[in-house]
């Protein structure tokens, strides 16, 4: 007894435990509560008495209202399953094959990330449109309503299912395909026997994703959706046009079902069916092969094509007096006026970001390092863990839906960060935390034990430790988060749609309310300048991360 007690005190650092239990209950504080406040609602009527299913009851008995499942389901089943196949594909054109451009067609691919979704409505309103530019070349389409949607839906998910199966088939052990081929197997033995079980289970993840982010989306419907109803609308309806909150806190339980699902897959695949990489692997050798080369060069380059027109007619409708009619220069559409809070709203958008960016990386780093680095504390790191990786199975609307019902509640001592800028960075902290995470712990693991365990014997404080040598070690890594939150928190409509304010409106919104005015040039000069800053920001990450490359190989020669 005596000697377990002896080594539980030796483990303990009474300064790491409090901090880390400071920033658990933060976690709890702007996450737990305010979801349980929304399930609360979901089951009280408007005057706050408990009336059970009855909400879902009435949600469900209303024809239309049920519809919008249906038609949410069919845009999210269709999306997801082209989006998976088409991210494949790309990915596999750049891994798997010997075709030209492959650091364009990368950089390329990752396009729709740096706008919010309402601008990819947009873009294809602009080329698909009654006056659209691909619709007056004979391309025509009944873009508003489901195709639309999906249409949007792909623009969107593409990115993220490229970029799963992109790493996943980067680390491929050659020996395997060395193997088959002496075995004088053809390239499709190899595919099926080789190349589809080693992606399986990223096929079935980049499904629930795309499934997911599809089915929670709101700016692409709120503009090309027009009649055709899904949750999301739903959700906007219930809340800002009847101020029906209860049924708002209904339909944001119906929006938590496939990403719940999503959280479930991600925890499955990645316990059961975690594998190391050998380390007798060997590199891939891509053989010669045209035929193969021109059709996935054509793949590539018809997205990638895709993507450079709707740029260009974003800069087109953005730069010209009234496109399609009147395509003389000008610069009008950047002055924005009062125009749903003009050019205002794109400085708050980039204070909004950079706060997020800040206190983001600063919670995440130092909250995962007491995770993974702090001694002891096991019951509160297993808890700390947990509410992790939960924000991957929270939409963004559920969110803000909560943090309503949580904050503006009077009797709640944090009511005063209500309407104001403090809000939004949180809702967007908590949205994409579970990326930035994954992140800082992959970062972390990867030190060696040793720096803890030589400070611990020449007693280093454990913050010097962490600001001496995690820190630096660590620095991509940090960067990488910093990026990450900056550029979501710029483009992301669905988290701040229910908590911006009259006085303090962002880029997101205005683009949305822009285009629901009509006002289809200045949200499109609005969505250029988003594309611009983030693009900015991304270089400086890209441009960090070749230094960093030289000067290694620089210590190598």
């Amino acid at each position: 007894m005596m000697r377990n007690a002896g080594k539980i005190l030796q483990n303990f650092n009474p300064s790491q435990f409090i901090l880390l239990s400071i920033l658990t209950s933060a976690f709890l504080a702007g996450m737990v509560l305010p979801l349980f406040s929304l399930f609360v609602k979901a089951f009280q009527d408007s005057s706050g008495v408990f009336v059970g299913f009855a909400n879902y009851v009435s949600y469900f008995s209303q024809p239309a209202l049920f519809h919008s499942i249906l038609n949410t389901l069919n845009v999210s089943l269709t999306t997801s399953v082209i989006s998976t196949m088409l991210g494949f594909a790309y990915a596999y054109a750049l891994k798997r094959t010997n075709i030209r451009f492959k650091s364009f067609f990368r950089y390329a691919a990752l396009f729709p990330l740096f706008v919010p979704t309402v601008v990819h409505g947009i873009g294809l309103i602009l080329l698909f449109g009654r006056q659209g530019i691909l619709t007056e070349l004979g391309l025509v389409m009944e873009l508003y309503g489901r195709t639309g949607i999906v249409l949007a839906g792909i623009i969107f998910t593409f990115p993220q299912a490229f970029l799963m199966f992109y790493v996943t088939l980067h680390y491929a052990d050659g020996r395997l395909y060395e193997a088959a081929d002496s075995m004088g197997c053809n390239a499709l033995t190899k595919f099926i026997k080789i190349t589809v079980p080693e992606i399986k289970y990223t096929l079935l993840y980049s499904f629930f994703v795309c499934f997911t982010l599809a089915f929670t989306d709101f700016g692409a419907p709120k503009v090309v959706g027009g009649s055709y109803n899904v949750l999301a609308t739903d959700l906007f309806k219930q809340v800002t046009g009847q101020f029906n909150f209860n049924m708002g806190a209904v339909v944001s339980t119906l929006l938590l079902l496939p990403a719940l699902l999503t959280f479930v897959a991600d925890r499955m695949l990645n316990t059961n069916n975690y594998c190391e990489i050998s380390t007798k692997a060997i590199g891939l050798k891509v053989h010669k092969n045209k035929l193969r080369d021109g059709i996935f060069f054509t793949v590539c380059f018809l997205v990638v094509s895709f993507f450079l027109i709707f740029i260009g007619a974003l800069v087109m409708n953005a730069f010209t007096n009234f496109f399609p009619y009147d395509r003389s220069f000008t610069l009008e559409h950047f002055e924005f006026g009062r125009a749903a809070g003009g050019m205002q709203s794109f400085v708050n958008s980039i204070s909004m970001s950079l706060l997020t960016a800040v206190f983001g990386t600063l919670f995440v780093f130092i909250y995962t390092y007491l995770l993974e680095k702090g001694k002891g504390m096991k019951h509160l790191k297993r808890l700390g863990r947990l509410l992790s990786v939960t924000p991957l199975a929270l939409p963004g609307m559920v969110i803000g839906l909560s943090f309503i019902f949580f904050f503006n509640s009077r009797s709640n001592p944090l009511h005063f960060i209500y309407g104001t800028v403090i809000i939004l960075v949180l809702a967007n902290i908590v949205y994409f935390y579970a990326v930035p995470y994954a992140t800082a712990a992959g970062a972390l693991k990867k030190l060696d034990k040793e720096y803890e365990s030589i400070a611990e014997s020449m007693r280093i404080p454990s913050w010097k430790v962490f600001s001496k040598v995690s820190v630096p070690l660590s620095l991509p890594a940090i960067l990488e988060i910093f990026m990450y939150y900056f550029v979501n928190a710029m483009v992301t409509v669905s988290a701040v749609v229910f908590l911006y304010s009259a006085d303090f409106k962002v880029a997101s919104i205005a683009i949305t309310h822009m285009a629901g005015a009509g006002n289809m040039a200045q949200a499109s000069a609005m969505g250029l300048l988003i594309l611009t800053v983030n693009l900015l920001i991304r270089s400086m990450y890209e441009l960090y991360l070749h230094s960093i490359t030289k000067r290694r190989m620089k210590k190598e020669e």
